[in-house]
């Protein structure tokens, strides 16, 4: 069976609006069960000017939108769902000037919570910028 949900479409309909597109995601790739979206730099993004270093709370917007992605994306369908639980280890500030990637995978679906996983990194995936874990909850009962 072919999945409804397209992430390309969903990425490009919050260009424009909303805070994942106001803050710049962008679509980068995806499997059956992950998603990778792109942070472009934008000095707006950035937390102290006096090092360049985008603030970590545009990271965290990408890998929570990165992981609900994928949750989507291995169920094969959109469903609601609300954020339960987004653990986030920061483990080193991106680079100035550079994107950051977000990749994210969802490794398991129940009934009503979904397991995730993730990781960001500002070009090189062997030195992470953050890890995330995490559960959601379907809220269409």
């Amino acid at each position: 069976m072919a999945p409804d949900f397209d992430p390309v479409r969903f990425i490009r309909s919050m260009a424009k609006s909303q805070h994942n597109g106001l803050v710049g995601l962008e679509y980068q790739g995806h499997g059956l069960d992950w998603c990778e979206l792109r942070l472009p730099y934008r000095e707006d993004l950035v937390g102290d000017a006096a090092t360049g270093v985008v603030a970590s709370g545009p990271i965290i917007t990408m890998m929570d939108m990165a992981t609900s992605i994928s949750i989507w994306l291995k169920a094969g369908k959109f469903r609601p769902q609300a954020t339960l639980d987004l653990r986030v280890d920061y483990l080193r500030p991106a680079a100035p000037g550079k994107a950051v990637i977000g990749h994210g995978e969802c490794y398991k679906i129940t009934k009503s919570i979904a397991f995730i996983r993730g990781e960001a990194h500002d070009g090189d995936a062997a030195r992470p910028i953050a890890h995330v874990a995490g559960t959601y909850i379907f809220t269409d009962g």
